[in-house]
Protein backbone atom coordinates (compact mmCIF):
# COMPACT_ATOMS: atom_id res chain seq x y z
CA UNK A 1 0.00 0.00 0.00
CA UNK A 2 2.96 2.33 -1.04
CA UNK A 3 3.52 3.98 -4.37
CA UNK A 4 0.75 2.24 -6.16
CA UNK A 5 -2.02 4.02 -4.18
CA UNK A 6 -0.74 7.13 -4.17
CA UNK A 7 -0.42 7.03 -7.76
CA UNK A 8 -3.75 5.92 -8.88
CA UNK A 9 -4.94 8.75 -6.58
CA UNK A 10 -6.91 6.65 -4.12
CA UNK A 11 -5.43 6.60 -0.43
CA UNK A 12 -6.52 4.45 2.81
CA UNK A 13 -7.78 6.54 5.73
CA UNK A 14 -9.77 5.75 8.72
CA UNK A 15 -11.19 2.07 6.71
CA UNK A 16 -12.62 3.86 4.02
CA UNK A 17 -11.42 5.79 0.67
CA UNK A 18 -10.67 9.45 0.22
CA UNK A 19 -10.21 10.18 -3.28
CA UNK A 20 -7.14 12.84 -3.95
CA UNK A 21 -5.80 14.63 -7.07
CA UNK A 22 -3.08 12.62 -9.51
CA UNK A 23 -1.21 15.43 -9.99
CA UNK A 24 -0.11 18.22 -7.21
CA UNK A 25 -0.40 21.91 -8.68
CA UNK A 26 1.58 24.82 -7.07
CA UNK A 27 0.19 27.85 -5.85
CA UNK A 28 0.56 29.92 -9.15
CA UNK A 29 -0.55 27.27 -11.16
CA UNK A 30 -3.95 27.01 -8.58
CA UNK A 31 -4.43 30.76 -9.07
CA UNK A 32 -4.20 31.15 -12.86
CA UNK A 33 -6.86 28.20 -13.11
CA UNK A 34 -10.65 29.47 -13.92
CA UNK A 35 -12.90 29.22 -10.57
CA UNK A 36 -14.63 26.89 -11.79
CA UNK A 37 -12.01 24.68 -12.52
CA UNK A 38 -10.09 25.62 -8.62
CA UNK A 39 -13.06 24.55 -6.93
CA UNK A 40 -13.49 20.80 -8.72
CA UNK A 41 -9.61 20.63 -7.76
CA UNK A 42 -9.63 21.53 -4.14
CA UNK A 43 -12.70 19.16 -3.42
CA UNK A 44 -10.25 16.48 -3.71
CA UNK A 45 -7.85 18.17 -1.59
CA UNK A 46 -7.50 18.60 1.90
CA UNK A 47 -8.68 21.65 3.35
CA UNK A 48 -6.46 23.95 4.80
CA UNK A 49 -5.23 23.66 8.80
CA UNK A 50 -7.31 26.82 9.34
CA UNK A 51 -10.26 25.45 7.57
CA UNK A 52 -10.04 22.25 9.55
CA UNK A 53 -8.93 24.33 13.20
CA UNK A 54 -12.65 26.37 12.23
CA UNK A 55 -14.40 22.90 11.07
CA UNK A 56 -13.36 21.05 14.63
CA UNK A 57 -14.62 24.24 16.37
CA UNK A 58 -18.34 24.41 14.96
CA UNK A 59 -18.89 21.15 15.42
CA UNK A 60 -17.62 21.57 18.98
CA UNK A 61 -20.06 24.74 19.08
CA UNK A 62 -22.64 22.49 17.58
CA UNK A 63 -22.52 19.76 20.13
CA UNK A 64 -22.40 21.70 23.43
CA UNK A 65 -25.46 23.55 22.21
CA UNK A 66 -27.13 20.24 21.84
CA UNK A 67 -26.40 19.21 25.08
CA UNK A 68 -27.78 22.66 26.44
CA UNK A 69 -30.69 22.13 24.79
CA UNK A 70 -30.85 18.31 26.21
CA UNK A 71 -30.24 19.72 29.56
CA UNK A 72 -33.38 22.08 29.11
CA UNK A 73 -35.29 19.81 27.86
CA UNK A 74 -34.33 17.28 30.79
CA UNK A 75 -34.85 19.93 33.45
CA UNK A 76 -38.12 20.98 31.72
CA UNK A 77 -39.80 17.71 31.97
CA UNK A 78 -38.65 17.12 35.68
CA UNK A 79 -40.77 20.47 35.73
CA UNK A 80 -43.66 19.56 33.83
CA UNK A 81 -43.38 16.15 35.48
CA UNK A 82 -44.03 17.94 39.16
CA UNK A 83 -46.56 20.15 38.13
CA UNK A 84 -48.66 17.19 36.66
CA UNK A 85 -48.13 15.43 40.09
CA UNK A 86 -49.08 18.98 42.00
CA UNK A 87 -52.34 19.17 39.60
CA UNK A 88 -53.05 15.39 40.23
CA UNK A 89 -52.62 16.07 43.94
CA UNK A 90 -54.41 19.28 44.15
CA UNK A 91 -57.60 17.23 41.56
CA UNK A 92 -57.71 14.28 44.27
CA UNK A 93 -58.11 16.65 47.10
CA UNK A 94 -60.72 18.89 45.47
CA UNK A 95 -62.74 15.71 44.86
CA UNK A 96 -62.41 14.44 48.28
CA UNK A 97 -63.81 17.80 49.63
CA UNK A 98 -66.69 17.27 47.35
CA UNK A 99 -67.33 14.12 48.60
CA UNK A 100 -67.23 15.39 52.43
CA UNK A 101 -69.30 17.97 51.38
CA UNK A 102 -71.47 15.50 49.55
CA UNK A 103 -71.96 13.47 52.91
CA UNK A 104 -72.60 16.27 55.34
CA UNK A 105 -76.09 17.66 53.10
CA UNK A 106 -76.68 13.86 53.12
CA UNK A 107 -76.55 14.01 56.63
CA UNK A 108 -78.25 16.92 57.34
CA UNK A 109 -80.93 16.44 54.81
CA UNK A 110 -81.65 12.61 56.60
CA UNK A 111 -81.51 14.60 60.37
CA UNK A 112 -83.40 17.56 59.04
CA UNK A 113 -86.05 14.56 57.55
CA UNK A 114 -85.94 12.58 60.51
CA UNK A 115 -86.62 15.56 62.89
CA UNK A 116 -89.59 16.71 61.01
CA UNK A 117 -91.14 12.79 60.64
CA UNK A 118 -90.90 13.06 64.49
CA UNK A 119 -93.02 16.50 64.56
CA UNK A 120 -95.20 14.83 62.01
CA UNK A 121 -96.07 12.16 64.61
CA UNK A 122 -96.06 14.23 67.65
CA UNK A 123 -98.66 16.69 66.10
CA UNK A 124 -101.09 13.09 65.47
CA UNK A 125 -104.48 13.73 67.09
CA UNK A 126 -104.45 10.24 68.39
CA UNK A 127 -101.85 8.17 69.71
CA UNK A 128 -102.76 5.51 67.15
CA UNK A 129 -102.70 7.21 64.07
CA UNK A 130 -98.78 8.47 65.63
CA UNK A 131 -98.34 5.04 66.10
CA UNK A 132 -99.71 4.00 62.49
CA UNK A 133 -97.46 6.87 60.85
CA UNK A 134 -94.64 5.71 63.33
CA UNK A 135 -94.77 1.93 62.14
CA UNK A 136 -95.12 3.53 58.60
CA UNK A 137 -92.54 5.94 58.02
CA UNK A 138 -89.93 5.42 59.49
CA UNK A 139 -87.47 8.39 61.16
CA UNK A 140 -84.09 6.62 59.85
CA UNK A 141 -84.89 5.25 56.25
CA UNK A 142 -83.45 1.75 56.20
CA UNK A 143 -80.20 0.92 54.50
CA UNK A 144 -81.04 -2.55 53.96
CA UNK A 145 -84.00 -2.14 52.10
CA UNK A 146 -84.39 1.40 50.25
CA UNK A 147 -87.02 -0.68 48.03
CA UNK A 148 -90.86 -0.81 48.97
CA UNK A 149 -90.98 -4.11 50.64
CA UNK A 150 -94.82 -4.22 50.71
CA UNK A 151 -96.92 -6.32 48.09
CA UNK A 152 -100.31 -5.49 46.75
CA UNK A 153 -102.15 -7.15 49.32
CA UNK A 154 -100.15 -5.90 52.04
CA UNK A 155 -100.29 -2.24 50.90
CA UNK A 156 -104.00 -2.32 50.22
CA UNK A 157 -104.24 -3.33 54.43
CA UNK A 158 -102.23 -0.66 54.80
CA UNK A 159 -103.83 1.86 52.76
CA UNK A 160 -107.24 0.47 54.70
CA UNK A 161 -105.84 1.15 57.85
CA UNK A 162 -104.25 4.42 57.53
CA UNK A 163 -107.47 5.50 55.41
CA UNK A 164 -109.36 4.48 59.11
CA UNK A 165 -110.77 7.86 59.99
CA UNK A 166 -112.93 6.07 62.74
CA UNK A 167 -110.90 3.42 64.09
CA UNK A 168 -113.65 0.57 62.95
CA UNK A 169 -111.09 -1.58 61.27
CA UNK A 170 -108.73 -1.56 65.02
CA UNK A 171 -111.26 -1.46 67.49
CA UNK A 172 -112.54 -4.45 68.11
CA UNK A 173 -114.93 -5.53 71.27
CA UNK A 174 -114.05 -8.86 72.07
CA UNK A 175 -116.24 -8.77 75.09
Amino acid sequence: MGEKDKDDGISMKSGGFKYQNRKKLSQRELNAMHPTQRSKYLAYEDPPKEATEAIASSKKRVLDISKKEVEETRTENQVDMEKDKHNQLIGQLKAAEARNRLRVMRLRYQANRAQEVKHLISCQPSAIKAVRLQAMVPHVPDKNSPSDTLDKLERTRVETLLEDERGLTIDRDLS
